[in-house]
């Protein structure tokens, strides 16, 4: 039952356009269950763009979600909750009891070890290390509350909100903006194994004109999903 959600990127036309940051077209991005076995799921891919100086927003591209469980159980989607603000279908809800077998009291987030896996994972890759920036944190951080005090895994905010507006809310100006999610997994390395094998949220992290990350993690042992982590990776104007 663990889950990396739908990754996102967003980036403002100043010779960044989405579409740029692909060759084949839009970004494709992947919205990946790992499985017991490791196994992942055919990805939807999403696309939001931002162009500079105005607000406006369009998500294009958006596919349905082949959805599987480490539980072999599929995914329940459920009604919203008012005032729930997040757009129908954008979202996942775990099955009762689907993590209930895992033990999470050891479960920590080391930002700057997390951080240092990520940059080596650039170095490998030829790319220049991110550093930790604080408004990229903020940012993550109220996006994993959100996921956690409802449940889900997604990356619409309960508020409508999509990772550009929390980014700017939290005070960074983004020339360009990428967000990676994933709940249920009992250690950084796993998500961060999770990312690397769904191919959207791997050219996240390999974003080459990205110089900052922010990244958080939230557990809620009263939560089907019990952990939500949210990385959030950046370029300020």
């Amino acid at each position: 039952m663990y889950r990396v959600a739908l990754s996102a990127v967003l980036a403002a036309s100043l010779g960044l356009g989405a579409c740029s940051l692909n060759s084949g077209g839009p970004l494709a991005t992947g919205y990946n269950d790992i499985g017991n076995t490791g196994s992942i799921t055919p990805a939807g891919t999403s696309v939001f763009s931002s162009s500079a100086g105005s607000d406006d927003r369009t998500s294009v591209d958006r596919t349905s979600v082949d959805r599987t469980s480490r539980s072999g159980l599929s995914g329940t989607q459920v009604a919203a909750l008012t005032p729930d603000k997040a757009p129908k279908g954008s979202f996942e809800k775990a099955p009762p009891g689907a993590l209930s077998d895992l033990d999470y009291s050891h479960t920590s987030l080391d930002a700057e070890r997390a951080r240092d896996l990520i940059n080596q994972y650039r170095r490998d890759n030829g790319l220049k290390p991110l550093v930790l920036n604080v408004s990229l944190t903020e940012a993550a951080k109220e996006h994993s509350r959100d996921l956690a005090k409802w449940d889900r895994i997604s990356h619409y905010g309960s508020d409508g909100s999509n990772p550009w507006d929390r980014v700017k809310r939290a005070g960074y100006k983004p020339r360009l903006a990428a967000e990676n999610v994933g709940t249920g997994q009992v250690t950084f390395t796993e998500v961060l194994r999770g990312w690397k094998e769904s191919a959207g949220h791997n050219k996240n992290l390999l974003l080459s004109d990205a110089r900052e990350m922010g990244l958080a993690l939230v557990q809620d042992p009263k939560t089907e999903f019990k952990s939500f982590w949210t990385l959030v990776i950046g370029t300020s104007m």
